[in-house]
């Protein structure tokens, strides 16, 4: 909505996340109130009558797409008329039944000296009744290396008893740690959305950036975009993305082959799959200078050797396991190579050459023609159009579906309360793709809490559970945040000498209705969107109190204040 032209009114419902989250723990819903963005066309063609003003606007730094905020003045202005219609005693302007508001929030450009970015009202109800306003300030300054601009914790606290007229009051301690950071490689960073940090909240602050202690609550939270080519289990992504090239083909009629890196071709590596299990009875290749057989290392699980004990590679591969490696991205390079792949391996078949070990319970086309191999007569299918890509993701989907549910069940320990879901055949190909996305997604989450935060089994098992819960219930989706409850000894190797993202304590007094808050908080980011103060970095350049590299922080400080009506 718009008022007066020049403000812009955003009702933000319960469930959406809101922008001041950070100060204010209200879970109704909210006005935000922000400056009004018009067409700009005609200011630009009146600055361009002077040159001056032209070349002023270029140096200006360009208005970004997010919020823009109001002057202070002007927000004062706002909340005194929302602070009126929610009062009961102003009976001239006749409004026969008052209706309790939203909470209203406004964005301030910190034009004040105190550099003020929120100003907030909040109703104050008994019953059906509105009793006063709560109102709030929150103001940002920053950033700074320099501690000797950070606040005292004595003299908060006793500044708050002098505002509220408390004898006693209360604190609480809040501090964010990342346990995941971006890695610099040769002098670059590797851009990941991926991120595991920990909130720690605790009663009883005795000082100022005072690290938590042991008896915290705490949460871990983890969000992991899958593909980091870092990751131990990035072989395992490339096998998944040539899963979905296939999918996307018998999809769309389209396939993208990969180009070819390997010296054999993939009918070559077939033949010769082909011509070890022709020797070999049990239905495993032979090495052509051992007679015992030997165990196909499929690229799958051809990991780092810091994760071998994590997702170690299986070592019952059937025939159509055995041939989904051959064939898969680094070796299959075309439409035309498919066919003569299957070609070779259907010949061999009807010709009785070869009576390969399948698993039980398979449900692709190639299985059912080794079974009907079994006793000497198998179906003639034809090889053109979509059907060689379905026969090919249907056994890499088989493959695929037993290396996680083997990491689920011997690794983590999980039950796999909804393996069934995951590992359905009951739905379509297409269907059983995305499910087999979504393991590998709570599988790069396990890899790296175990490789990064060393989880034993007691940490993946519920770990495991929440995400399956999750995935079971919605599509895939890598932004989405998974929580843990967790002690904070688990991971205090990993912050006590760091230094936190997010620190903030909470003093308050009263209780109810009547309770008031001042929260004092550091971040290394901008705590308010539509405030970006210039910042060059994380770090400090220069030495502050004897010691360099000096993280960088901004400063808030949010504070509250009661009127009451009756």
């Amino acid at each position: 909505f718009f008022f007066q032209t020049d403000v812009e009114i955003c009702l933000l419902g319960d469930s959406c996340k809101s922008p001041i989250g950070r100060f204010w723990n209200g879970n109704s819903a909210i006005y935000i109130l922000q400056k009004a963005r018009h067409d700009e066309k005609s200011d630009s063609m009146e600055e361009s009558k002077s040159d001056d003003a032209v070349y002023a606007s270029e140096l200006l730094p360009k208005e970004s797409s997010g919020p823009v905020a109001l002057s202070v003045r002007r927000a004062k202005q706002l909340i005194s008329l929302y602070t009126m219609a929610q009062n009961p005693n102003m009976t001239h302007w006749k409004i026969s039944e008052l209706v309790v508001l939203p909470p209203l929030w406004i964005r301030c450009d910190g034009s004040d000296p105190e550099r003020t970015c929120w100003l907030g009202a909040e109703p104050l109800k008994a019953g059906n009744k509105i009793t006063g306003i709560n109102f709030y300030m929150v103001t940002c300054d920053g950033p700074t290396a320099d501690k000797t601009c950070f606040a005292n914790l004595e003299e908060l606290k006793m500044a708050h008893k002098r505002k509220h007229h408390s004898s006693v009051v209360t604190t609480k301690g809040f501090a964010r740690y990342e346990l995941l950071r971006a890695a610099e490689i040769e002098d670059t960073f590797v851009e990941s959305g991926s991120n595991i940090y920990v909130d720690i909240t605790w009663n009883t602050v005795d000082k100022i950036l005072e690290t938590p202690p042991l008896i915290s609550a705490a949460t871990l939270n983890i969000t992991l975009e899958s593909g980091d080519p870092r990751s131990p289990v990035y072989q395992l992504y490339r096998e998944l993305q040539f899963l979905l090239a296939l999918a996307e083909g018998l999809k769309t009629g389209v396939t993208e082959w990969p180009e070819p890196v390997e010296s054999e071709s993939a009918v070559e590596l077939v033949q010769k799959l082909l011509t070890d299990l022709k020797e070999n009875l049990d239905g495993y290749c032979v090495s052509g200078n051992s007679n015992k057989a030997e165990k196909i290392r499929c690229d799958t699980v051809a990991v780092d050797s810091s994760i071998k004990s994590i997702f170690s590679e299986r070592g019952d591969l059937d025939f159509a396991e055995q041939l989904w490696c051959k064939m898969r991205s680094k070796c299959v390079t075309s439409y035309q190579e498919l066919i003569q792949c299957f070609t070779l391996v259907i010949k061999s078949l009807e010709h009785g050459e070869i009576q390969p070990w399948i698993h039980q319970g398979s449900s692709s086309l190639l299985s059912k023609l080794i079974q009907q191999s079994y006793h000497g007569k198998i179906e003639v299918v034809p090889l053109s159009g979509m059907t060689s890509i379905q026969m090919l993701l249907e056994i890499g989907l088989d493959k695929m579906k037993k290396d996680y549910v083997s990491f689920f069940i011997v690794k983590s320990r999980s039950c796999l309360l909804f393996q069934d879901y995951f590992i359905s055949t009951s739905v379509d190909l297409q269907e059983q793709v995305h499910r087999v996305q979504k393991l590998h997604h709570m599988l790069e989450i396990m890899v790296s809490c175990t490789v990064l935060l060393q989880f034993k089994h007691e940490n993946l098992f519920p770990l495991t559970q929440i995400c399956m819960k999750y995935y079971k219930e919605n599509p895939l989706n890598e932004k989405h945040v998974f929580q843990l409850p967790i002690r904070p000894a688990l991971v205090k190797k990993f912050y006590q000498n760091d230094q936190p993202e997010i620190w903030k304590v909470d003093i308050s007094s009263g209780h109810g209705q009547k309770e008031v808050k001042t929260t004092w908080q550091v971040s290394t980011d901008p705590p308010v969107e539509h405030m970006i103060p210039n910042k060059e970095g994380l770090f400090s350049d220069s030495t502050v109190n004897g010691s360099s590299e000096e993280r960088m922080y901004f400063l808030s400080m949010a504070k509250c204040s009661q009127v009451h009506f009756i």
